[in-house]
């Protein structure tokens, strides 16, 4: 059939080209071709001049009729830093993020396996200029395919330990927040009577969204160095693992709702921050925590550093990715969807 396909592209249309792939199930959308320029010095001036000028790219890509409500993605750009390999920032239902560590596994990936970035050793380090500052990332490759990826991340620490809050429409939530990249609400599921599994999807996404509304308006979420980033960008409910040697299992609710198919790789470096405040994780030892489907991230602690006032680490996390496929999308200037939409 496709032999008949003899369909001619318009001139009008505006074609924008990905390759999809996942991290522990989670997507990742990156725009590879059809972009105009995006301006700035650094990366949050980057990000800030797509949002003003190219925002109904975001949701074409990401909403429906072309992607869909837990749709994520990343724009690759120049690197702003000398030394650095390439610049990146992220895409999501509601906006733009801060940090995203599934992402940061799979676009080592990418840029290795396709030549993007020329690099001869098998286990080739990066320098990556992401909205929260250099991420430096490594791959073990083995006849040019990438087995694993791990990235440095950002300094990681807690916020608030210990709080409670009244959630209306739920009651009193305990819970801390901490930053990998992102600041996190992280609460005890089994505290609120939660399910880690698929089954308790919904309930963790009106769960995780009244959580977020309830600390945003009564907590200060500040970054010590950065306006830009000192918002809270999800809540996380962790609890018992599944699998035998697995740490716990992490459920992450981000943006305007979605959940995170991986175990959150901003969200696990959180995490090692809570962690070894509590002296529950040393220095140089590696857990790993599970995902609403049983996926995993590693994550461990390098080194331990003072970040502005706060008594910070330096987590790495460890995942695998896979492609799963390249699109060519369409932009009609008569289609009244082409901007795309949600239903929830």
């Amino acid at each position: 059939m496709h032999e008949n396909l003899n369909w001619k592209l318009p001139d009008n249309r505006q074609v924008i080209r990905t390759v999809d792939m996942h991290t522990a199930g989670e997507p990742l959308r990156i725009i590879t071709d059809g972009l105009p320029g995006i301006r700035g010095a650094t990366i949050l001036e980057k990000r800030k001049f797509f949002r003003d000028n190219y925002d109904h790219i975001r949701k074409g890509i990401m909403w429906e009729p072309r992607g869909h409500a837990d749709m994520y993605g990343a724009v690759v750009t120049e690197p702003v830093n000398e030394g650095s390999d390439f610049g990146i920032f992220f895409l999501h239902n509601e906006g733009y993020s801060t940090m995203c560590g599934h992402a940061m596994i799979a676009i080592v990936k990418i840029v290795l396996e396709t030549g993007m970035i020329k690099k001869d050793d098998n286990d080739p380090e990066l320098n990556i200029d992401a909205p929260p500052g250099l991420i430096i990332a490594r791959a073990v490759m083995k006849d040019g395919i990438v087995k694993v990826s791990s990235f440095r991340n950002v300094p990681s620490f807690v916020l608030y330990k210990d709080q409670t809050i009244n959630v209306p429409g739920i009651g009193e939530v305990k819970f801390d927040v901490a930053y990998g990249g992102a600041f996190y609400a992280f609460c005890d599921a089994a505290q609120l009577g939660l399910n880690l599994n698929v089954s308790g999807a919904d309930r963790l996404i009106d769960y995780g969204r009244k959580i977020k509304l309830a600390v945003s308006e009564n907590f200060e979420i500040k970054h010590p160095f950065e306006d830009d980033l000192g918002f809270l960008y999800g809540t996380i409910f962790t609890g018992n693992a599944c699998e035998r040697g697995n740490h716990s299992r992490n459920v992450c609710i981000f943006a305007d709702g979605e959940l995170d198919r991986s175990p959150t790789g901003s969200g696990v470096s959180a995490r090692a921050a809570i962690h070894y405040s509590r002296s529950e994780l040393e220095k140089d030892e590696t857990i790993t925590i599970e995902s609403i489907l049983g996926t995993t991230m590693d994550v461990r602690v390098t080194d331990n550093v003072k970040y502005g006032p706060y008594d910070a680490v330096v987590p790495e996390v460890t995942a695998t990715s896979y492609f799963t496929g390249k699109h060519e999308f369409y932009f009609d200037p008569d289609d009244p969807l082409r901007e795309g939409f949600l239903i929830r």
